[in-house]
C-alpha cells in the first residue's frame, strides 16, 4: 500500500513539473535555423515587406489563425504595405509574445519567449493599428520570422460636438439635437437648462443614435450641455454646448367701444386689439372672431395694420362673444382674449304720419296728421303703436276737422306688415257722434335702419256701436309713416 502511494506521488510532481516547464517562458538564445521566409542577409525593410506580401501571404494568415489572431491578418497585411519600418537592437531579455516559424516546412508558432543570446537582436519593426491599438511587430535579422512584441492601447480622448436647431423657435416647437459630430466617443450625454439655471432633462445618445427631439412650454434661452465619453469611460474636456431662444409668445389685450352695447343694432361698434403687445418683438397680426350664444362663428376678420381695430355692425341683436388671437413677429400666437357683447336693438320710436283721409256718408275728404309712440315687442316681428292726431276737413260745412287716437298692434314679415286695434274719433260732422272704432292697417317698409324707418300705410276704421254701419260711418286712410 505504501508504494502505491509513493508511486502516486512520484507521477503527481512529475505532472506539476511538466505543466509548469510547458508554462515557463521559452528562452530563444539564437535566430535563423528556423526561418518563416528564406531571406538572407540584412535585407532593406521595402524588400523583406515585398517578399512577405508576394510570396507568404498564406504563411502569414495560417500562422495568425493559428495563433489566435485571425481578426488582424488583414490589417496586418494591408498595413505592412506603407508602414515604417524601424530598425532596431532588441536588448538580452527583452520579450515576445507569439513568433511565427517554419519547421520541417510547416508553419508553427512559439508564445512567450524571451530573447537569451548573447548580445542584442537586430530587428526590422513595424506598427499596425486596429481599434484604438497598436500592435508592434519584429521580423528579426535575417531570418525574416514574424513576431508580436506588444500591444499598446490607444484609445484616444473623445470630441464632443453638439448642434441644436432651430436656433430661436416658438412655445412647443420641435427642437432638434445633434451630436453624430463628436469623435471616439462610446456614448454622449446631454443636459438642458433652462432660463434659469436649473438642470431639467439628461438624455443619453449613442453614436448609432446620436439624435433627440424635445420641445418647451415656456419662453426663454435654454442651454444644452453636452459631454462625449471614449470607450474607457473618460469623458471629453472640450468645450460642448448650443443654446436655443424660445419666443416670448405676445399678449393680447381686447376692448370695445360699448359694453352693454344698449340700442346698437346697425351701429358701428369698435373691436379694438391696439392694446396687445410682444415683449421681444412686435405684433404683427390681429385675428377677429365672433359668435353667437349657440356657439356659431357668425363673422370674421384679421388684420394686418396696426392699430388693429375692426369697426363692426351688429344687424341683429343678441348675445356675442368676441375672440381676438394676436401673432407676433416670429410666428409666436397669443393666448385667446375673450369678451361677451350683448347688443341690443332699439325698441322706442317717435312715429310722424301725414296722410290722405276719406270719411264715409258721401266721403268727405280730410288731411290728416299724427304724432305717436312705438315699441318694438319682437324685432322685426310685433310692433306696438300709440298715436294721436287731427284731420283737417276740405270741403268745409257739414264736415268738421276731428282728433282721432289710436292704439294698435303690428304683425311684420320682411318688408310688409299688417295689424289692427282700437281707436277714438271725434265727430267729423255735427250730426254724428264721436266713435269708437276698430282699426285695421296694411303697409311696407320702404326703409329700415337700427334708428330709423320710413313705410306706406293704409288704414280703416270702423265705428262700433248701435246704429253705426260700416257702408255708412267708416273712414279710410293712405299716408306716409316715419319713426326716428
Amino acid at each position: 500500500m505504501r508504494d502505491k502511494k509513493l508511486i502516486f506521488l512520484i507521477i503527481g510532481i512529475l505532472i506539476i513539473a511538466s505543466i509548469s516547464s510547458f508554462a515557463a517562458t521559452k528562452k530563444l538564445r539564437r535566430i535563423g535555423r528556423y526561418p518563416l521566409c528564406r531571406c538572407k542577409g540584412t535585407i532593406p525593410t521595402a524588400e523583406v515587406m515585398k517578399t512577405i506580401v508576394d510570396k507568404y501571404a498564406g504563411d502569414v494568415k495560417y500562422g495568425f489563425d493559428l495563433v489566435g489572431y485571425g481578426d488582424l491578418y488583414l490589417p496586418f497585411m494591408e498595413q505592412i504595405k506603407t508602414s515604417s519600418f524601424v530598425e532596431k537592437s532588441l536588448p538580452v531579455g527583452d520579450k515576445l509574445m507569439w513568433m511565427l516559424f517554419r519547421s520541417r516546412g510547416r508553419v508553427k508558432v512559439v508564445k512567450d519567449i524571451e530573447w537569451a543570446g548573447s548580445a542584442p537582436l537586430n530587428v526590422f519593426s513595424f506598427t499596425v493599428r486596429k481599434d484604438y491599438k497598436n500592435y508592434e511587430f519584429i521580423m528579426p535579422m535575417p531570418c525574416g520570422n514574424v513576431a508580436l512584441r506588444q500591444v499598446v492601447e490607444l484609445v484616444p480622448d473623445a470630441s464632443c460636438d453638439i448642434k441644436v436647431s432651430p436656433s430661436k423657435a416658438n412655445i412647443n416647437d420641435p427642437i432638434s439635437v445633434d451630436m453624430s459630430g463628436s469623435q471616439h466617443a462610446k456614448s454622449m450625454e446631454v443636459q438642458v437648462f433652462n432660463p434659469e439655471g436649473t438642470k431639467i432633462a439628461d438624455k443619453a445618445l449613442t453614436p448609432e443614435s446620436p439624435k433627440w427631439q424635445t420641445s418647451f412650454d415656456k419662453p426663454g434661452e435654454y442651454t444644452f450641455k453636452g459631454k462625449a465619453i471614449n470607450p474607457v469611460g473618460k469623458p471629453s474636456v472640450n468645450p460642448c454646448e448650443a443654446r436655443v431662444y424660445i419666443n416670448f409668445p405676445p399678449t393680447c389685450k381686447l376692448w370695445t367701444s360699448c359694453l352693454p352695447c344698449r340700442d346698437y343694432v346697425g351701429k358701428s361698434i369698435t373691436i379694438d386689439g391696439s392694446g396687445s403687445t410682444d415683449t421681444d418683438g412686435e405684433v404683427v397680426k390681429a385675428d377677429f372672431e365672433i359668435s353667437d350664444e349657440a356657439g356659431n362663428v357668425v363673422d370674421k376678420k384679421v388684420i394686418t395694420q396696426k392699430p388693429f381695430l375692426w369697426e363692426k355692425v351688429f344687424e341683429k341683436s343678441g348675445v356675442y362673444t368676441v375672440t381676438l388671437v394676436v401673432t407676433d413677429d416670429f410666428g409666436g400666437v397669443s393666448a385667446p382674449c375673450r369678451t361677451v357683447l350683448e347688443v341690443t336693438q332699439k325698441r322706442f320710436f317717435v312715429m310722424v304720419e301725414g296722410a290722405s283721409l276719406f270719411a264715409r256718408g258721401s266721403y268727405g275728404s280730410y288731411g290728416a296728421g299724427r304724432v305717436g309712440l312705438v315699441y318694438i315687442i319682437v324685432p322685426d316681428t310685433l310692433d306696438f303703436i300709440l298715436s294721436g292726431g287731427g284731420a283737417v276737413a276740405f270741403k268745409g260745412e257739414p264736415w268738421k276737422s276731428f282728433f282721432m287716437a289710436s292704439l294698435v298692434l303690428n304683425v311684420h314679415a320682411g318688408p310688409m306688415f299688417f295689424g289692427g286695434g282700437a281707436g277714438f274719433s271725434t265727430k267729423v260732422k255735427e250730426t254724428r257722434n264721436s266713435d269708437a272704432e276698430l282699426i285695421g292697417n296694411l303697409g311696407f317698409d320702404l326703409f329700415s335702419t337700427s334708428s330709423s324707418m320710413g313705410s306706406l300705410f293704409g288704414e280703416v276704421r270702423v265705428p262700433v256701436g248701435k246704429g253705426r254701419s260700416f257702408s255708412k260711418h267708416h273712414k279710410l286712410m293712405l299716408g306716409f309713416r316715419f319713426l326716428f
